[in-house]
């Protein structure tokens, strides 16, 4: 992502030096600065995705967890635990 980024960023910057007719320093200088700038950029769009991703694979394990421990108690059990339940309420 930030090399896609930087990239893109990069070839704008070279068209518009040229039509704009700047001196080979003041291209150069100007590629350096929008490169480093984006790369930034994208290297903070890229670690807050991927901070948000890593809370949604948690967040999905945890639900999955407990999906899971519904699952393993068994059909005996849960009637048992039925039972149990309506011989306490009357």
């Amino acid at each position: 992502m930030p090399l896609i980024l930087m990239l893109t960023a990069g070839v704008i910057t070279c068209i518009i030096t040229y039509v704009q007719g700047y001196s080979v320093l003041a291209k150069l200088t100007s590629l350096l600065i929008v490169l480093l700038v984006f790369w930034f950029l994208g290297s903070v769009l890229k670690w807050t995705l991927d901070f948000f991703d890593a809370q949604n694979e948690e967040k999905q394990k945890e639900d999955g967890e407990v999906i899971e421990k519904e699952i393993e108690t068994s059909p005996e059990e849960q009637e048992a635990h039925t039972k149990e339940e309506a011989s306490e309420e009357g």
